[in-house]
This record gives C-alpha cells, sequence and structure tokens, in this order.
C-alpha cells in the first residue's frame, strides 16, 4: 500500500470513479482569518458573480432608514449653537456656565477696584464664596454684599444667588510650635 484511501483502490480496479475526497474543514479561527479564507475561495469559484450579501431584518429597516426624508431630523447637519444648546439643556448645565461665565467676567461685574482685592472661589446651592487678600477688604465686602448679590442676579436671574460668604485671607495657624497655648488669644493682629 502507498498510504491511499483503501476505498480508492477497489474503484480504481473495477474502472469506476473514484469517491470524491471529503473537504478538509479548518477549525474556527476567532480572528476571523477562516472567514476571510471562504470569502476569498467563494470569490475564485464565482469570477464576476456579486458576493452574497446578509439579508436585514424588516425591523431594522423600517427604524433606520438610510434618509431622512423631506422634514427636519436629528441626523440632518445642525448648526453648532443649537447642537450645544441641546446638550446643555439635556444636562442641566445652564447655571454653572451662567456662573463660570460670571467668574470669568468679575473685574466688569463688581468693578476693577473690588476684583483687585477678591476673587470669588465656589458656588453652591444659591451660596457665592468670595475670597479677600485683607481683613479691611473682607469687612468692606461685606458691607457691598446686597449689592454684589442685586448685580449678579441682574445678570445670572432672579434669585440665582442668595447669599455671598466673604472669606478673609489664608493666615498662618498658630496653633502648633514649642511656644503655644491651649486656649490663647492667638498673635492679636489682622494682618492687613
Amino acid at each position: 500500500m502507498t498510504g491511499e484511501a483503501p476505498g480508492n483502490d477497489a474503484a480504481e480496479a473495477s474502472g469506476a470513479e473514484p469517491a470524491p475526497e471529503k473537504p478538509v474543514v479548518e477549525a474556527h479561527r476567532p480572528d476571523g482569518l477562516d472567514l476571510a479564507r471562504a470569502a476569498a475561495r467563494a470569490a475564485a469559484a464565482n469570477p464576476g458573480a456579486a458576493p452574497a450579501r446578509r439579508r436585514t431584518s424588516s425591523f431594522r429597516r423600517r427604524t433606520m432608514p438610510k434618509a431622512s426624508g423631506a422634514r427636519p431630523d436629528d441626523r440632518d447637519p445642525q448648526l453648532l449653537e443649537q447642537a450645544m444648546g441641546r446638550l446643555i439643556a439635556n444636562h442641566g448645565w445652564e447655571v454653572d456656565l451662567r456662573v463660570q461665565g460670571v467668574f470669568g467676567r468679575w473685574a466688569e461685574l463688581v468693578g476693577s477696584e473690588v476684583a483687585d482685592h477678591c476673587t470669588p472661589e465656589s458656588f453652591d446651592e444659591g451660596r457665592l464664596v468670595v475670597r479677600t487678600d485683607s481683613t479691611a477688604w473682607a469687612t468692606q465686602l461685606k458691607l457691598l454684599a446686597p449689592s454684589i448679590v442685586r448685580r449678579l442676579n441682574e445678570e445670572l436671574g432672579h434669585g440665582t444667588v442668595t447669599v455671598i460668604e466673604v472669606l478673609g485671607p489664608h493666615l498662618p495657624s498658630w496653633t502648633k510650635g514649642r511656644f503655644s497655648s491651649r486656649d490663647g488669644r492667638g498673635p492679636r493682629d489682622t494682618y492687613g
């Protein structure tokens, strides 16, 4: 025997046509190379034939048309201003963006002299926190707070800012060290 299939010898001896060999089936490869080879073999077997297309369900064709039709649709090109406005409204960012705009125009809204000595730090639930560079400006800003609240509400909308919390300058801590005393009155200086 030469290593041929035993059934083929009998077919050759009788003069009958040999049985066709079974096609070798490769194992499925996760990288898709087997599908690409099968497609290449099918294309080589039928040159000029259109490749077989998979049919889509009628549900997909009804819900995903290729053209939007005669009326305006969300898939049509949109102006950037309209798209951004819709994004901001959907996420509820209107007040945050207006407040950040106020932070950016702080000097214009409160005046350059006041803006040179105080800066807004945060805004949360109607409370605006402002940091001053000296205790004297903290006192001055507390006196100006009602007029600043009125001006900010004109810009942001009525009732947006309810309270301005004024913080003094960042001061060194005197609670640590060799010569600290418990319940002491501190260095007794205003730093400003």
